[in-house]
């Protein structure tokens, strides 16, 4: 994974389908920051942090990801990847469903992922620094370069869904305290049903991670 390190740019997202439609796609690629402007949340709302807090979006070909993986649970493979990275270096953190990184009762980033063609975009915030009462941030102390290494490193194992799927179905029960937001709606999680392929059923509804 190439990481290409700017100081400051209004979407990691934007910059990163913008390089690829003018470029193509030639090897996996991550565009990273510690201030974005403009970024891109999920449901089309803005991600917008100060300086200091880190934003990235990666893509890479799907033949990059395990074989047993719904492409439609992509966005919790990606995040809980983050977590366990995370948490093997003392955090707290855990991710409620489906893309969002919490600690304790605090939302402290969120990851959102698309698809085109043969080709994955993921995009993860993380508040490294406190950035209001509303959101909290990592509790642990980890400089950028050293999470993005770490991340890497452990995306390129290449773990399989069904070990990923087995550690998040445990967690997903610290989800029933929460809501998501389905069709524009805060839907609480409190009697979802998760199957196996990372959705959840609710409301008579099956509902996946990818938007």
């Amino acid at each position: 994974m190439k990481i290409v390190l700017l100081d400051e740019i209004d979407s990691t997202h934007t910059y990163l389908k913008n390089e690829i439609c003018k470029n193509g796609f030639t090897a996996p690629l991550c565009v990273a920051t510690t201030l974005q402007t403009n970024g891109i949340g999920s449901r089309g709302n803005s991600w917008i942090g100060q300086k200091g807090n880190l934003f990235f979006s990666f893509v890479l070909k799907q033949e990059h990801l395990p074989d047993d993986l719904p492409l439609q649970s992509a966005s919790i493979y990606f995040s809980f990847v983050l977590k366990l990275v995370l948490q093997e270096q003392g955090s707290n953190i855990w991710l409620k469903w489906p893309n969002d990184f919490y600690i304790e009762d605090k939302k402290i980033g969120g990851t959102i992922t698309s698809v085109a063609k043969d080709l994955i975009y993921c995009g993860i915030g993380l508040n490294l620094l406190h950035v209001g009462d509303e959101f909290g941030c990592l509790d642990i102390k980890m400089s950028p370069e050293s999470i993005l290494n770490a991340y890497f490193l452990k995306l390129n194992k290449m773990l399989l869904w069904k070990e990923i799927f087995s550690q998040f179905k445990i967690e997903f029960q610290k989800s029933r305290f929460f809501k998501a937001t389905i069709d524009n709606e805060k839907v609480s999680l409190e009697n979802a049903t998760l199957n196996d392929d990372g959705s959840v059923s609710i409301r008579n509804e099956k509902v996946f991670s990818l938007r």
